[in-house]
């Protein structure tokens, strides 16, 4: 049988298929192989008894992100809010890029609206080219323009603990029942309340609340070379191959279009920031080092 992963706890494969959920193992050959069975992935397993099963083979992904650890997104849905976390445009940049990097679309969200107004920031990334919405789990705002974007597609939400990702979703769909939990006011960021990736299936298709975090590890999780970071950011579109130097970096040199872009208002300033400290991460990585 053919049917598509939802759930993975403990060596346990959750996989719906024909209206089914069957619970399953996994064939050996996938540790063998260093292979794992991630959420979202479609496989092949053969039907047991009890609605048990074994996975025997991983069908082709299109994308596959390690933190959260998800395949075959169609979109991100970034989430951030007003305060308690703060919005993080670095954190917002890495996950603008890892999505670019992928296939996958991008959707910034600024949650909370109803405690604090995000235009300013929707205002910045709409400037960089992104799909912006602004929400309230309290109020409902921007919830129908998210669910438009859900239907049918398999959608994973993702930011900072505490950013109110389950509350979002429960007020869009609140049969899902997600827990949620409140921010720590000593941390100033909330807590972990989501403890794993499952896929719930809503609006003819699929969406994701995953695991919040604080940070990532961009190597493991855009293994991507120096030269090909400009390309995972829309704004600098523009500008690549108007440079003085065929070899810019986009950092320091004189005669850079990007940077003369950012000095004259075109591409915001926390964007090449964000740009430069995944650089810097990213440019002394050796080939073996991203196996």
């Amino acid at each position: 049988m053919t049917g598509i992963l939802i759930k993975a706890i403990a060596g346990f494969y959750y996989i719906e298929a024909g209206g089914s959920i069957y619970e399953c193992k996994a064939r050996g050959i996938f540790r063998k192989n260093g292979e794992s069975p991630t959420v979202g992935d479609l496989v092949e397993f053969e039907e047991l008894e009890d609605l048990k099963g074994v996975v025997s083979k991983i069908l082709p992904r299109k994308n596959l992100l390690i933190r959260p650890p998800i395949a075959n997104v169609d979109r991100l849905f970034i989430v951030s809010s007003h305060n308690t976390p703060a919005p993080n445009a670095l954190l917002i940049d890495r996950l603008t890029a890892i999505a670019v990097n992928n296939d996958i679309e991008p959707v910034i969200v600024f949650n909370k609206a109803d405690l604090e107004k995000m235009e300013d920031w929707k205002a910045k990334y709409t400037r960089a080219g992104f799909k912006c919405i602004v929400t309230s789990g309290v109020s409902g705002e921007g919830c129908d323009e998210i669910i438009s974007m859900i239907s049918g597609k398999v959608s994973a939400f993702t930011g900072n603990s505490g950013v109110g990702k389950s509350s979002l979703l429960n007020r869009m769909f609140p049969d899902l029942g997600l827990k949620t939990g409140e921010v720590s006011n000593k941390l100033g960021r909330g807590r972990h309340t989501t403890r794993h990736v499952e896929l719930y299936p809503v609006c003819g298709g699929y969406v994701a609340d995953t695991p919040g975090f604080s940070s990532l590890d961009i190597e493991r999780t855009m293994p991507l070379k120096k030269e090909q970071l400009p390309f995972v950011f829309p704004d600098f579109a523009d500008y690549l191959g108007c440079c003085k130097f065929t070899s810019c970096t986009h950092t320091v040199e004189k005669g850079c279009a990007v940077l003369g872009a950012v000095q004259n208002g075109d591409i915001e300033e926390t964007r090449i920031e964000s740009y430069k400290a995944i650089y810097n991460e990213i440019k002394d990585i050796k080939e073996w080092e991203k196996r």
